[in-house]
């Protein structure tokens, strides 16, 4: 029951118009991806509230994920992983861009065997999320997307974001 209550609490906390920004701050609108999908925004509100991180920060980490996940698995099982989190595209697309910098590094990494979440380095630092919180991402990430998509669907994230 209490399980119910919550879902339903944070489906409804979503769905509600957020508080305006303070002057000279982005509006949340600006930095939020739009989804009217209540799955998606369930995936994204759970990562929030699990890792004690805001929706955009839950939101662009999502992104970033799903679109390393999206160039290591083959496009019949990244289908998998994203029917798991309706509006993946729109999350991917809104993913913060690493820098030049980190992008040279991330491609280094990657030659050195040392891919996966270290390649996402540069987009995560953009998030101001801290290194504690960016080690339980992928965890976090894959666990919610098992619970929707059965543990084959986790696994096959699990392994792209190796």
């Amino acid at each position: 029951m209490t399980t119910l209550i919550t879902l339903f609490a944070i489906g409804f906390l979503s769905a509600q118009e957020p508080a305006p920004a303070p002057a000279g701050a982005p509006a949340a609108s600006d930095a939020a991806v739009k989804t009217d999908d209540a799955a998606s925004t369930d995936v994204v509100a759970q990562l929030a509230k699990e890792l004690g991180i805001t929706s955009a920060q839950a939101e662009g980490a999502t992104g970033a994920m799903l679109g390393l996940a999206k160039t290591k698995l083959p496009a019949a099982d990244f289908g998998k992983v994203a029917a798991t989190v309706p509006n993946a595209d729109a999350l991917i697309k809104a993913a913060p861009a690493a820098s030049e910098k980190a992008s040279a590094a991330a491609a280094a990494s990657s030659l050195l065997g040392a891919g996966g979440m270290a390649s996402l380095a540069g987009s995560l630092s953009k998030l101001a999320l801290k290194p504690e919180t960016i080690a339980k991402l992928a965890p976090t990430l894959v666990k919610l997307v098992g619970a929707k998509g059965g543990a084959a669907t986790g696994a096959l994230l699990a392994g792209a974001l190796k």
